[in-house]
């Protein structure tokens, strides 16, 4: 098609980026080539309860969807606020424990245990991990490993909260409808809200603190504050996908405090690309599944997985999301000189 009265140029040459997700469009087709791929996401993740009709993969949509919250919670804390935490299985099993007990203590529909249980939980782990707000790099991290083994270790001592048996007879959801398109909502919630908060003035705080925290203390701002308002933000929506865990299972127990919930969410943003938010939910969709398909395998699923999460670690250590935006960003098409 190349000829003297043609020529090929980006798709996104016409659009102008005044700021950060702020753009200059003058026409239909830079709208569509904006909002498409976030259509894709939408529409996609409301779709996969219809498509699914397996009822174990009905439910491992759900677990996807918990996973991504984590997800989207480490990767806002670690490269919005720069605070690597390893302790999210301890905010899952606050959110899961309190969810639990409101609803079977106090009989608390999930509709009232659930937000109480993340902000409830939100302040408790807020309020446990602040002691360790001055500690920076891996002594931050290595602490809040601490979090979640030692609550562990209490319960089974102690045999509080039904101890080594757990919380028995949680509430469920009515059903699978209300179960996936609920967490569904809020996952996407979450990511188009932290995309948006990532933007304002408060976003741009953040992102000081991460890059230069005694810089911003020198200006006479409060990072302490900040660096708590960031754990508070991370921990409710790990909270959050605790105490959907516990009505998913209708069961509490020492289980939502597994090293699972730590690990995986940050295997997810490594795979989708850190500092992306969408990236770790992709992550998500990837990385959920392929670890239930390798259950086939026995002990041997563990050395699988290894191979796979090094392969993408080693080929695409970007991630894929940071690869796909440069990619779709490189479309062209043939104009009229």
């Amino acid at each position: 098609m190349a000829g003297t009265d043609v020529r090929q140029e980006r798709l996104d040459r016409g659009i102008k980026v005044r700021t950060s997700g702020i753009y200059a469009i003058s026409g239909g087709k830079e709208i569509a080539y904006l909002i498409l791929p976030r259509l894709l996401l939408i529409v996609g993740l409301l779709l996969l309860p219809l498509v699914v009709t397996n009822p174990y993969w009905q439910r491992v949509i759900s677990i996807v969807g918990i996973y991504a919250l984590l997800a989207l919670s480490f990767d806002f804390l670690t490269h919005y606020v720069g605070l690597v935490s390893l302790g999210g299985a301890f905010f899952v099993g606050v959110g899961g424990y309190l969810a639990a007990l409101l609803n079977t203590k106090f009989g608390l529909p999930p509709l009232l245990t659930i937000p109480l249980a993340t902000l409830g939980g939100g302040v408790f782990c807020t309020l446990a991990i602040l002691p360790c707000l001055p500690l920076r790099g891996v002594y931050f991290s290595i602490v809040t490993l601490m979090y979640p083994l030692l609550a562990m270790r209490v319960i089974e001592a102690l045999n509080i909260f039904g101890g080594t048996d757990g919380i028995l007879g949680v509430a469920s959801f009515p059903n699978r409808w209300v179960e996936q398109y609920s967490l569904i909502l809020i996952v996407l919630v979450a990511l188009f809200g932290l995309r948006r908060l990532v933007n304002t003035d408060l976003g741009l705080v953040f992102r000081a603190v991460k890059d230069n925290d005694q810089a911003v203390k020198a200006s006479g701002i409060n990072i302490t504050l900040y660096k708590t308002l960031g754990v508070f933000i991370s921990a409710s929506l790990a909270c959050l996908g605790g105490a959907y865990l516990v009505h998913i299972y209708m069961w509490a127990g020492i289980s939502t405090l597994a090293l699972d919930f730590s690990i995986i969410p940050i295997a997810a943003t490594v795979i989708g690309g850190g500092g992306t938010l969408v990236g770790p939910v992709l992550g998500s969709l990837i990385l959920v599944p392929i670890s239930e398909l390798l259950r086939a395998f026995g002990t041997l699923r563990i050395v699988f997985y290894a191979l796979i999460l090094m392969a993408f670690i080693v080929f695409r250590s970007e991630g894929i999301m940071v690869y796909a935006q440069r990619k779709y960003h490189q479309f062209e098409k043939w104009v009229k000189v």
